[in-house]
């Protein structure tokens, strides 16, 4: 039996989120359900979008399936659904669960598809969810890994990983959702998926300065490579497994968005790199860079738990302190030397 036979087919599906990226879950996840519902904040764009099939602004040149419904009214978008996706900013997160809470069956699965932290507290998004929606928990599936969206969206080989409290619902969706060319995997670590997912931005934002500074392949290899050391750092120090990190919402994710010119954070990096603005360079974009408010959150969980990230601190100087990217450069080039040995080392 194929993956797309009528009777394996999920009956009602609700995506959060209009921007490319609930708009290609919307697009993939409409060939597992028989309905999928879109949501955009925006009743202009959702009209927009339901009139033309398409989403000209973040996707042009897809057209939307047919069994896909684009409306303004959380309401009607979610009371319904049996999976719940949420992919709107980190930002918008926790307004958008506190709006729906009253709306969620017992039974509905929500899978939290927002790669960020909270800038202010520095909570992972899962649990920003379970804050807004009460008794969620045990229904919550945190998704990631290598997801660049125009990619998926034209239907190239992709994999993904989603984890949740217990195997139940990670399995669940991995069964409903799965595709021939979207392999799905599951992993019982919420917390090192979810911190992976987040901390890569910081990392491609540093990434993309090194490529619009003119530096080579072997600056970004360093790059990656001493950023990881300070995801997994942080991810140890918050509870996460260290192996998660060597999978799809760790090396894979880091490499897809530092690697790529379609990554929006590598883009942001990339023109601070050549020596635009923080601000004059966001004003121009029509989405939303999670590495800039995860930066300011990572941070924080640093503080906190008293682990060091020399990335992460010289790029915040760079977006917030008006700090020079070469100098930064030169300043984490100059730290004292030490052994690559996590056990040992610092930084």
């Amino acid at each position: 039996m194929s993956l797309d036979a009528e009777n394996q087919k999920v009956g009602s599906l609700a995506v959060l989120g209009s921007g490319s990226w609930g708009t290609v879950l919307a697009c993939l996840f409409s060939r597992r359900a028989r309905r999928v519902t879109l949501w955009s904040r925006s009743s202009d764009s959702a009209r927009s979008i339901q009139q033309t099939r398409a989403n000209d602004r973040y996707l042009p040149g897809f057209r939307l399936p047919d069994n896909i419904e684009v409306t303004a009214d959380l309401c009607r978008a979610t009371t319904e659904a049996s999976i719940i996706v949420i992919a709107t900013p980190s930002f918008a997160v926790g307004e958008t669960c506190g709006q729906i809470a009253s709306y969620i069956g017992p039974d509905t699965l929500v899978i939290s598809g927002a790669k960020g932290l909270e800038s202010s507290t520095g909570r992972r998004m899962s649990e920003v969810v379970e804050a807004c929606i009460p008794g969620v928990g045990d229904r919550l599936v945190a998704l990631s890994g290598p997801n660049l969206a125009r990619e998926m969206v034209a239907d190239m080989p992709t994999a993904t990983v989603v984890a949740s409290r217990t195997p139940g619902p990670a399995r669940q969706i991995q069964a409903s959702l799965s595709l021939p060319r979207l392999r799905i995997y599951t992993n019982p670590d919420v917390v090192g998926v979810e911190l992976g997912g987040a901390l890569k931005n910081i990392v491609a934002i540093a990434a993309g300065i090194t490529d619009g500074l003119g530096y080579g392949e072997n600056t970004k290899a360093a790059l990656m490579s001493r950023g990881l050391t300070e995801i997994r750092r942080l991810g140890r120090a918050l509870g996460a497994v260290d192996a998660t990190f060597s999978g799809l919402s760790g090396i894979g994710d880091l490499y897809a968005t530092c690697a790529s010119n379609k990554s929006r954070n590598h883009k942001v990096g990339f023109e601070l790199g050549r020596g635009r603005k923080l601000s004059e360079i966001l004003e121009s974009m029509d989405q939303i860079s999670e590495g800039v408010l995860t930066t300011d959150a990572a941070l924080l969980l640093a503080s906190q738990t008293g682990v060091e990230m020399p990335i992460t601190r010289g790029l915040h100087q760079i977006l917030f302190e008006n700090a020079s990217p070469r100098e930064i450069v030169s300043a984490l080039m100059a730290r004292a030397h030490t052994s690559e040995g996590e056990c040992e080392d610092e930084g």
